[in-house]
């Protein structure tokens, strides 16, 4: 087959492989889709979230032999759906490929993919592991349960009927993607279950199987927060039309602060013998501690803080919190002073007012996205 370069009217097909410390496969994966992809008018964009293990560079060397191949490289965030939906948008190919850099994804099937859109009616191929002749390759009995359990769940949401809507490898057309687009909600990792979730129609869909492979460079990005990635996306599909899910996970982990002040002040007043001032203070600032570590870890996955810049955001976290507390103070004494309203009310009224003013403060001030994104 030969590698013919992009026609003047642009690429039919474009490959997004978002990727971080895949620097073992990029080679691997860029000869193994030329050869499958042959005559086809292709290009492929890779979309890295700032890999500390040379992936961006491996990337580059191969662009300047083939222009077929580009880069787009994310600093300061990160997260597989954003990274697909920014490679997506950073194409004008009217087909689109999502494909994993780990090479268990099964790229001979992109042909077929690719001619399945172009001659029948469907907006979406699906390569996936559960439809009959698929396969999910050597993962663990645990991790195969939860999949299970994430199918299920995700069956909730969908406008489409799909044996595996949690796969990470499909092909799409644009103007699927583009009706989809304003509504992604860009959690997480799971792209193509936030594209049928979010578009305004039923996607006409079509499933392909394959066999999940054995990563054979690099490490698993699978973790323990995958999973709430995942609830966190059906959270904001559920009630992000309403109010925005990082402000309910912001007050999730407020209602944890509280429980942990108060438990930490119980232990400074009663086992060491602490002044009431002195253990009241030690709390509160433990429990900004905690809430800043935790929203950090949870609420702030995609930009989270590290080395000296975690340090530089607990201290705004602290001095934007003391003054909500100011504010939580002057708005409950009003209340309950001048306009003699219950204690209960005054007391809501505060903590709603520092709520509201922490979580509007800490996303502009500690959590703000550098200007180099």
């Amino acid at each position: 087959m030969s590698d013919r370069g992009l026609s003047a009217g642009g690429p039919l097909l474009a490959v997004v492989v978002p990727t971080r410390d895949e620097r073992a496969n990029i080679v691997p994966l860029y000869e193994r889709l030329r050869a499958t992809l042959g005559d086809i008018d292709w290009e492929i964009v890779f979309v890295d979230d700032d890999s500390s293990d040379g992936t961006p560079q491996a990337v580059r060397d191969i662009a300047r032999r083939d222009r077929r191949v580009r880069l787009l490289w994310r600093v300061g965030r990160r997260g597989l759906s954003s990274a697909c939906a920014e490679g997506i948008q950073a194409s004008t190919a009217p087909f689109v490929a999502v494909i994993d850099a780990d090479l268990q994804h099964d790229e001979t099937l992109l042909p077929r993919m690719l001619a399945a859109l172009q001659n029948e009616p469907v907006d979406v191929v699906v390569g996936s592991r559960y439809a009959e002749g698929g396969g999910i390759g050597d993962w663990d009995a645990g991790r195969a349960r939860l999949s299970a359990l994430a199918i299920r769940l995700s069956g909730r949401l969908l406008k489409a009927r799909l044996s595996d809507p949690m796969s990470g490898f499909f092909m799409l057309r644009r103007e699927a993607f583009e009706g989809a687009m304003r509504g992604l909600s860009m959690i997480g990792f799971k792209i193509l279950l936030d594209i049928l979730a979010s578009s305004p129609k039923p996607l006409r869909t079509k499933e392909i199987p394959f066999r999940f492979g054995t990563r054979q460079q690099g490490e698993s990005k699978f973790d323990t927060l995958i999973g709430w990635e995942f609830l966190t996306l059906l959270l904001d599909k559920t009630v992000g039309h309403i109010v925005p899910v990082r402000f309910v996970l912001f007050a999730a982990v407020g209602a944890v602060g509280i429980v942990a002040h108060l438990l930490m002040l119980w232990l400074f007043l009663d086992l060491f013998g602490m002044g009431f001032l002195a253990s009241q203070t030690a709390a509160t600032l433990l429990a900004m501690v905690g809430n800043f570590a935790l929203n950090n870890w949870l609420t702030y996955r995609d930009m989270r803080l590290t080395g000296w810049r975690w340090f530089g955001g607990l201290l705004s976290f602290i001095l934007v919190c003391s003054v909500g507390a100011a504010a939580n103070l002057s708005i409950a004494g009003f209340l309950f002073g001048a306009q003699h309203s219950t204690w209960w009310l005054a007391g809501l009224a505060g903590a709603a007012m520092s709520l509201v003013w922490n979580y509007t403060v800490t996303a502009m001030v500690t959590w703000r996205r550098s200007p180099k994104t």
